[in-house]
């Protein structure tokens, strides 16, 4: 795209309330932390095998899906929305590139086109969101049932079998030794490039500093020349092609197409953001923040199981911790 200002970068971003807020992101980053260094030892105490090279490995692989999307999404909450269709996205992209590769495409290809399946979807977020005015939460609630009206019908809701080596990137691992270190996963690999990347674009490029400014006050932002419309749009455009990527990665790992798959995954990675510091509210948030909270969500999850708690128990506690760092957050904003 052009240049997001009008007349180049704007002197200073525009001083709000939650701009001020950012200063404090930091120790809050080191309390939510702290938080995971406490569940870490706490579950390795009641749950059996949990402090183990192979079940950190697992549980970071597990929660490198959750992580990837929460990063996506956390740009798109900074601006003051929310991207509810990621989920699909998901379960889109992942469809879309066993489908491109059992026709015959080159599997490097396809998994290509799927993430490109994911910028399409961000683009007409962004779009039905600047240009037709419509609500994040509306726009993005009609195209969760848009992509996945639209995986279901190009599979009539079967799952295909995808062609041999279209499972190594989900499955690979490197520096694997045998049974004693299995080797870090290809996803987790991922994940850490991803958030690295995203933590840079987010605290030291100018998109980054444009979020912030749109998310703090839109309307300043605007006379201070960003161009607002294209700010969301590359953010809606992200939090989809990160979904996207998490939907071949989901994909490569079952080697099937799978359109019923990622329902409600975007609640874990909206939760992923809140708790590490992402703010409804706008203006708030860092990739750092949203990886730490992917991580109290993956060690809540993973350690409650294997202490022998069912799955709804997992849903009450997470639930419980994700209403508790909104208070925190709104309680926060009042001072």
């Amino acid at each position: 795209m052009s240049e997001m200002t009008e007349k180049g970068e704007p002197n200073a971003t525009p001083a709000t309330p939650e701009t001020k807020r950012r200063s404090v992101q930091v120790p809050d980053q080191f309390i939510t932390f702290a938080a995971v260094i406490v569940l870490f030892i706490f579950f390795s105490f009641v749950a059996r095998n949990f402090f183990t090279v192979r079940s950190v490995l697992s549980l970071a692989l597990q929660t490198s899906a959750v992580t990837l999307m929460g990063i996506g999404v956390t740009f798109a909450i900074i601006t003051g929305g929310v991207d509810l269709s990621i989920g699909s996205v998901v379960a889109l992209s992942g469809t879309v590139a066993v489908m491109v590769a059992i026709a015959g495409v080159p599997i490097w290809l396809s998994m290509i086109i799927g993430v490109l399946v994911g910028v399409v979807c961000g683009l007409l977020n962004g779009l039905m969101i600047t240009v037709l005015k419509l609500p994040p939460f509306i726009a993005t609630l009609g195209m969760m049932m848009v992509a996945r009206g639209v995986a279901l019908t190009i599979t009539n809701a079967a799952a295909y079998p995808a062609p041999p080596g279209f499972g190594d990137l989900g499955n690979g691992s490197i520096f694997g030794t045998g049974q004693k270190f299995p080797g870090i996963p290809y996803p987790v690999l991922i994940m850490i490039g991803v958030a690295l990347l995203f933590h840079f674009i987010l605290s030291k490029t100018r998109i980054g500093r444009y979020t912030y400014a749109v998310g703090s006050n839109e309307e300043a932002a605007r006379l201070s020349g960003i161009k607002v419309h294209q700010v969301k749009i590359i953010n809606y455009i992200i939090s989809a092609t990160l979904a996207a990527l998490v939907g071949v990665i989901l994909a490569s790992r079952m080697a099937t197409s799978q359109p019923n798959s990622a329902i409600g995954y975007e609640m874990n990675a909206i939760a992923a953001a809140v708790i590490g510091g992402s703010s409804f509210m706008g203006g708030v948030g860092t990739v750092g923040g949203t990886v730490i909270g992917s991580f109290i969500i993956g060690i809540l999850t993973v350690g409650l199981t294997m202490a022998g708690a069912n799955y709804y128990l997992e849903q009450i506690v997470i639930g419980l911790v994700v209403i508790g760092a909104v208070t925190v957050d709104q309680l926060r904003g009042r001072m």
